[in-house]
């Protein structure tokens, strides 16, 4: 899918959710920047089948064991609107002008913010500049799609089912963003910082990996949200927002349901529940253990 597309579906969204307009405005200026990025100034890693597969067989994500050559100067476009966005939310005003000046000097690479073993960005980084692992992760998560997109363009055809049995992302490493209940039942979680999906069982925590069916709560959505649950995880505390597609046929890609739907992150902040990648509530809470 385009981004011009997705920039589509998202004003679509909030046509339809007029309430929701005002508080995610902010996030239109983001996706408007990554439909004007150029996504030629990235190179696409041109791996073979057999060398993705190696990979997922000893189960790491690609990214573990190469990097893309992102330029710090290409980012910026990309950036821009995010940390105008979290300056907005206007709770770590000190630490976003630190990240900004320390980019602005070149003493930051766009490498800082890619994801690693248990957390989105590098943990000296948010030390040194005092940013929440919350504001480092969405600016990571708002700003790398584009580039590690077309990065991984040509290795995501590689991928079938039953190669990849993790809760991270085959591609990047990155933790799930969103997951989908496909018309053949099976649950397909997606992946905010490089746009890829992969195929994960329904009855397993992505987040901790636990089997236990007690362990394992769904917290379903009646009215005029049917088809849309929180699979959530009692062990670890983690969820990840579901959307059947067999009930919401018509809706919009998993980003975009999933920004468009704060109320939902709200149900499960509030049973004291947590997920990877932050939401709008985590941004204005940062660090708060829920």
């Amino acid at each position: 899918m385009s981004y011009e597309t997705l920039l589509e579906e998202w004003r679509g969204l909030l046509e339809r959710r007029p309430t929701f307009r005002d508080p995610l405005a902010p996030y239109g200026p983001i996706l408007e920047a990554w439909a004007a990025w150029p996504a030629d100034r990235i190179a696409p890693l041109r791996w073979s089948a057999g060398e993705c597969r190696e990979r997922w067989q000893r189960g790491v994500p690609l990214l573990s064991e190469v990097l893309p050559s992102i330029p710090a100067e290409a980012m910026e476009e990309l950036l821009e609107p995010v940390i105008e966005f979290l300056a907005i939310i206007g709770s770590e005003d000190e630490a976003l002008r630190r990240f900004a000046e320390s980019w602005d000097r070149r003493e930051l690479a766009p490498t800082a913010l890619l994801p690693g073993p248990g957390r989105i960005g590098s943990l000296s980084v948010q030390e040194r500049l005092g940013l929440s692992q919350e504001f480092l992760a969405f600016l990571a998560s708002g700003s790398l799609r584009p580039a590690l997109e077309r990065y991984f363009a040509e290795c995501t055809a590689h991928l079938t089912e039953g190669q990849w049995d993790l809760g991270v992302c085959p591609f990047c490493g990155g933790p799930p963003g969103f997951a989908d209940l496909l018309d053949d039942g099976k649950r397909r979680l997606a992946c905010h910082l490089c746009g890829a999906g992969w195929i994960f069982s329904r009855l397993r925590c992505p987040y901790c990996g636990s089997r236990n069916a007690n362990d394992l709560v769904r917290f379903q959505v009646e009215g005029n949200e049917e088809g849309y649950a929180m699979a959530a995880c009692q062990a670890c505390r983690g969820y990840v927002k579901e959307l059947d597609r067999r009930v919401r046929w018509n809706a919009g890609s998993a980003l975009v349901e999933d920004w468009g739907s704060p109320h939902l992150d709200l149900i499960a902040y509030r049973a004291g529940y947590w997920r990877a990648i932050p939401t709008l509530i985590q941004l204005e809470k940062p660090g708060d253990p829920l």
